[in-house]
């Protein structure tokens, strides 16, 4: 059993984000739903919790109403092997409602902030040679969806 959980509040979507999140990622599904019994707070029946798995990470959705929202103070971030799983992700997430941000961020349609990162990026960064690295992060600081070729470009034109 997983110790720590991450746990996101919704109003009234938990089960619909937790199906499309899990059509995203391989290794990933429902666990279990619970619903709202007589005593509430919520309608009888209605979901309450929704307990789900994305790449094997659990995480718990609750239908808790409109008191709390998402904000950018915590997102959940995506090691993303290339740049056809970027564009996948992205176009995915930010979509339909969703919202681009800078440097790979976004927030999808229910206001849940996303890292789309490719491997690269991590690597290119990583880069021992100062001029190399500061390339890639001054590179990624133009962009809002990150491309990898534009990185390697600005990466290869410093040395």
């Amino acid at each position: 059993m997983q110790k720590i959980k991450t746990f996101l509040w919704y109003d009234g979507q938990a089960e619909e984000a937790a199906q499309f999140y899990t059509s995203l990622f391989e290794d990933s599904r429902t666990v279990s739903v619970q619903r709202y019994g007589e005593v509430g707070p919520g309608k009888p029946g209605s979901v309450m919790l929704v307990e789900f798995e994305l790449a094997g990470q659990r995480y718990l959705a609750l239908n808790g109403g409109p008191e709390f929202t998402f904000n950018e103070a915590v997102s959940l971030s995506v090691d993303c092997a290339d740049q056809a799983e970027v564009d996948r992700l992205w176009a995915a997430l930010s979509g339909d409602g969703g919202e681009e941000g800078p440097c790979g961020w976004l927030k999808d349609r229910y206001g849940l902030s996303w890292q789309i990162v490719p491997r690269r990026l991590e690597e290119l960064i990583a880069d021992p040679d100062p001029a190399r690295s500061q390339a890639a992060v001054k590179s990624m600081l133009g962009m809002k969806k990150i491309v990898v070729q534009e990185l390697e470009d600005a990466v290869a034109a410093a040395g």
